[in-house]
């Protein structure tokens, strides 16, 4: 039977946002207007490629497992990459301030053109919306530090403060917001593909939905208690065990979009989620393409083909809310 509830997640840095110019362009800019020179961009690159490996094998998950906070974590990566090139010298004393800053709003990332107003659609019922489910909610599942929620709420993104481990204000769940949970992997404790983040982020819809519902009318000692259980169990949950938010989603239409094979598509397989690829520039060509699928309902697309591509977010929401997502609901109720 078609779903009648949507959970739509997408994956963060790759496929909502995007660094401008790349990554290691940024930080040789902002070094040299600290007055550091002396690097070529190959070995700029190089530096800060080897500098991220090693960070993150000495502490994984953006230092999570080791106790660091993204500050001192990333300020370990800016070390490392600079210092070889000033050997004797201390480094600049605001080059990682800098570079910290920018990298935590917009200023260091660009965005898919009209993405803010494509996103606020989801949540905005009118007559020239055909979208059929009887309630969406939207999240960002991420392996990445805690920063991604500032970076969105920067384009203009109204974002929830819910996230894994947090405990909510009492008009927090009930407010309405463009995206109404960040699931990163340093809060629950364990990145993608592994099936626990998925589980974390469908615990995170259950508290949405039940704050939507039913208001917050639990004490501040029971919602800290309650977040601090879902902290332990996104670290504890097995893919197929017991973790299944209840089991309150898993009528619910569960889809996540994001732009790495082996990260986003195995993980969502995993979680028995349907992942769908954004793939911009067609390189997976042998994945059917959802642009060419337009008139299937979600269900129709997911009997033909485990995974589906998309060359857009953009695309992706005018093929949920076109209603095709879920035509195949409304038959089966006139057939009932």
């Amino acid at each position: 039977m078609p779903k009648r509830n949507l959970l739509l997640c997408f994956d963060a840095f790759g496929t909502l946002f995007w660094p401008k110019p790349p990554v290691a362009q940024q930080y040789g800019q902002v070094a040299r207007q600290c007055g550091m020179t002396g690097w070529t961009d190959t070995e700029l690159q190089a530096r800060l490629a080897a500098a991220f490996q090693d960070e993150a094998r000495l502490h994984p998950n953006y230092g999570k497992a080791s106790g660091l906070d993204a500050t001192q974590w990333w300020t370990n990566v800016i070390r490392k990459t600079f210092q070889p090139f000033s050997p004797h010298q201390p480094l600049p004393a605001d080059l990682a301030p800098k570079l910290l800053s920018r990298f935590s709003s917009s200023q260091g990332y660009h965005i898919e053109k009209d993405l803010v107003t494509t996103l606020k659609k989801l949540k905005q019922r009118s007559p020239t919306t055909a979208l059929d489910f009887d309630q969406v909610v939207v999240g960002v599942i991420t392996n990445s530090d805690d920063r991604v929620p500032g970076v969105l709420s920067s384009f203009g993104l109204s974002v929830s403060p819910l996230r894994c481990g947090s405990v909510d204000e009492p008009d927090v769940l009930g407010r309405p917001h463009d995206v109404d949970f960040t699931c990163m992997s340093y809060d629950a404790g364990v990145e993608k593909p592994h099936a626990a983040i998925f589980r974390a982020a469908e615990r995170l819809c259950i508290r949405v939905v039940r704050g939507t519902t039913r208001g917050v009318d639990k004490t501040c000692e029971a919602k800290k208690a309650d977040a601090e259980e879902e902290a332990k169990s996104s670290i504890d949950a097995e893919a197929d065990g017991d973790a299944q938010a209840d089991g309150g989603v898993d009528s619910w239409q569960k889809l996540y979009v994001g732009d790495e094979h082996a990260k986003d598509v195995v993980g969502a397989l995993n979680a028995g989620w349907n992942p769908v690829l954004l793939d911009q520039h067609d390189r997976a060509a042998e994945i059917p393409c959802l642009e060419h699928l337009s008139g299937l309902s979600i269900a129709d697309v997911f009997e033909r083909s485990p995974v589906v591509r998309v060359r857009s977010v953009r695309n992706l929401v005018a093929w949920v809310l076109g209603g095709k997502a879920s035509a195949g609901r409304q038959k089966a109720e006139a057939e009932s």
